[in-house]
């Protein structure tokens, strides 16, 4: 392989126009594509195989035009002390409002006079109005949003508090502040690290041309493939944090090579040879992880995750050819200020070297403090509730908070979250399960059966006693189920969330054995050991866990929380488990890849397995901690976010990416390679005859091109040990 991509990074470096106007036409085409293309809408949202689908998809069957899955709002109304909502004006005022949402979009579908429904509370003070959407929250038109928040204005005026919940307000987070603040941040530690504008400015300018075309491509195909608006968020995310880091590798290893007296041309196919070998099996680990989301077997993680992989697929070609061909501009502005003056730089060690030699010296010392210390912070994760939070996990200023609370006080907490069952049989099966249901602990109140026309299904709406989110009304959601024939079904967006939590939570094992099973394979052929693919795979794994202790000691019990914005404490996003697998797992190989095959090389080329590990730090420590500082940016900008989800996710990869790179990669990584020795690069004899040589070390190209004129290599001997 190494010779494959040597000789395609010379290719790229000499026809550098050409390389350079192909991307620049592909990503016009794409852009154009974009353009053209029809305003993407919601992906439908299913969770195939649950009760909760099951039940939808029987009301979307026998009562046509109901839209079960459909967006819903409560305007919960709030009298003045002392008066209340019976009142005949505050009763004119609710009146207008119900007219006004009745004509305020095509997209509604009911809205109910709370008078009539008898939704006013026990003590007259509070009132709501239900509002159900044809379409899902994703899909309202902007035009819907602004109707409904602007309801309630004149009502308002006249002194009542009027505040608005439901997902209907829910719109896909912002998610561009996080990313200007992380590509910011990014210039300035690139900067810092080549001291070199160009070569700062080279692996920001091809991520944001790769993070271009595949957004681009994506909202092109949106309509065609059913791709909803939040697949290019994590398109956006991982081809930013993934291209970034490719092309850091490419230049790192170029003006390595240049410094050791090569051509420019020659660096580049070297550079391309070696780390590229190194980018391709990292770009492939990444997609792994990505496209084995599908194995949850929920269609829209299944689209992110093949859209993410295809955009770092674009990040990995883009390194390997359009980073040489641009290197061929660049000329010798991408070294340093000394380097370009031709003042010798020196080889005195530098902090990844310094670093190497302390943890050599003392490796069970190192790998204790890591173990004990990342075990530590995973302790919390023992306590992991796992949910999908509701609008009492918005920041207390949100109107859709203070409806919650309105809600919560007035009617008690289940008001926000009301399970609806559906019973697939007649009135007679109907009144039964009613009066099951009123026996069960933790219901409040339950409607009467409204049937069909057909008179064959009935829906139930069930109010539980405690919040959505709480672990009562899961208990109560199985008690239902339990108690209730086939006929009886359970859904509404309470039972869809703990359905999907469950589904989250029973694809956890399959997902991390998929994704570190074909990762474990494939680092197997890049280092050819046993040991080494192991310990990768065992420090993930620790990393991850701890990372996980962490979020729920935040955001589940409260810790620090202050500190990072938590208003609400509450369980932890049922998809954040698998998502922190899959984006970390794909950067965590990155930095093992890039790091322990500069150690590999070394180590084939005849140093000893200590030194081994030092040429690892001394060319690779300073790289890895630039990309990763560089991620923990691109993360930590998405702490800053008003949505407990965003928060949620910024901070969990941030926190990590600190814990994979810094004490996984770079403290227990090197110990165990040192307690291991020789051992580490060990491969049973009939396993390396079975494997085939994937050359990432770039061995045989260093062979092939051994005494080739000019080449500084060619008085070396090389060992192969």
């Amino acid at each position: 392989m190494a010779t494959f991509l040597y000789k395609l990074g010379r290719s790229a470096f000499r026809r550098r126009r050409l390389v350079a106007l192909l991307w620049v036409a592909l990503l016009a085409l794409a852009g154009v594509g974009a353009a053209s293309a029809s305003t993407a809408t919601s992906s439908s949202f299913s969770i195939p195989g649950t009760e909760a689908q099951k039940a939808f998809d029987l009301l979307e069957e026998r009562f046509p035009g109901a839209s079960p899955d459909g967006a819903t709002a409560r305007v919960v109304f709030k009298a003045p002390d002392g008066r209340k909502m019976t009142e005949p004006a505050n009763k004119a005022e609710v009146k207008k409002v119900v007219a006004e949402l009745k004509s305020g979009s095509g997209q509604i579908a009911t809205v109910t006079d709370p008078y009539a429904a008898k939704a006013v509370s026990r003590d007259g003070g509070t009132a709501y109005v239900s509002v159900s959407y044809k379409v899902s929250s994703m899909e309202l038109t902007k035009e819907t949003r602004k109707a409904l928040e602007k309801t309630g204005t004149e009502a308002r005026d006249a002194g009542l508090t009027v505040e608005i919940g439901g997902d209907a307000l829910q719109a896909v987070p912002e998610t561009g502040a996080g990313e200007i603040v992380g590509v910011g941040i990014a210039a300035v530690v690139l900067v810092i690290t080549f001291g070199s504008l160009v070569a700062a400015g080279l692996p920001l300018l091809t991520a944001i041309i790769g993070v271009g075309i595949g957004i681009s491509t994506i909202t092109a195909l949106a309509n065609v493939l059913d791709l909803g608006s939040t697949t290019s968020t994590l398109a956006t995310m991982i081809g930013l944090a993934v291209g970034i880091d490719y092309a850091l590798f490419i230049v790192s290893r170029y003006r390595a090579e240049l410094a050791e007296g090569r051509e420019r041309e020659e660096a580049a196919g070297r550079a391309v040879g070696t780390a590229g070998s190194a980018v391709v099996f990292a770009g492939l680990t990444v997609v792994i992880a990505l496209v084995g989301l599908a194995v949850v077997n929920i269609p829209m993680l299944s689209k992110m995750g093949f859209a993410a992989a295809g955009t770092v697929v674009i990040a990995v070609l883009i390194a390997l050819t359009l980073i040489p061909a641009l290197l061929g501009f660049a000329g010798k502005r991408v070294l340093g200020r000394k380097a370009r003056k031709g003042r010798p730089t020196g080889d005195k060690p530098n902090m990844g070297t310094r670093w190497a030699r302390f943890v050599i010296r003392r490796p069970v010392a190192v790998l204790l403090v890591g173990v004990v210390g990342l075990g530590a912070m995973a302790v919390p994760a023992a306590s992991l509730e796992m949910g999908l939070p509701d609008d009492g996990a918005q920041p207390v200023s949100t109107t859709q908070r203070k409806a919650y609370d309105l809600l919560s006080d007035g009617f008690g907490p289940g008001f926000n979250g009301p399970l609806l069952v559906v019973v697939d049989g007649d009135k007679a099966a109907a009144d039964r399960t009613v009066k099951e249901i009123k026996g069960l602990d933790g219901v409040v109140a339950v409607t009467p059966p409204a049937l069909n026309k057909a008179g064959d299904t009935a829906m139930v709406t069930v109010v539980p006693k405690d919040r959505p989110s709480s672990a009562e009304t899961e208990d109560l959601v199985h008690s239902i189920r339990a108690g209730s024939g086939d006929e009886v079904l359970v859904t509404g967006a309470t039972a869809m969330n703990i359905d999907f939590s469950q589904k989250m939570n029973d694809a956890l094992v399959p997902y991390l054995a998929l994704v570190v099973g074909l990762a474990f394979l494939l680092l197997m052929l890049v280092f050819r050991s046993v040991l080494v693919p192991l310990k990768a795979a065992l420090g993930f794994l620790l990393s991850v866990v701890a990372a996980l202790g962490a979020v729920v000691a935040v955001f589940q019990w409260g810790w620090l929380g202050s500190l990072f914005g938590v208003e609400q404490t509450g369980p932890i996003m049922s998809m954040m488990p698998i998502f922190m697998v899959g984006v970390v797992f794909g950067l965590a190989m990155d930095y093992e890849v890039f790091l322990v095959t500069r150690m590999r090389e070394a180590y084939v080329h005849g140093e000893r397995p200590g030194e081994a590990i030092v040429t690892g730090f001394k060319h690779g420590a300073r790289v890895v901690t630039a990309a990763a500082v560089i991620m923990m940016a691109v993360f930590s900008g998405f702490i800053g976010s008003s949505e407990q989800m965003v928060k949620m996710i910024g901070f969990g990869l941030a926190i990590a990416v600190l814990f994979d790179a810094f004490v996984v990669r770079m403290a227990i990584v090197p110990a165990v390679l040192a307690l291991l020795g020789h051992k580490a690069w060990w491969l049973p004899r009939w396993l390396d005859r079975v494997l085939p040589n994937v050359d990432v070390e770039g061995e045989k190209l260093r062979k092939e091109l051994a005494g080739s004129p000019g080449d500084p290599d060619e008085e070396r001997a090389l060992v192969r040990v």
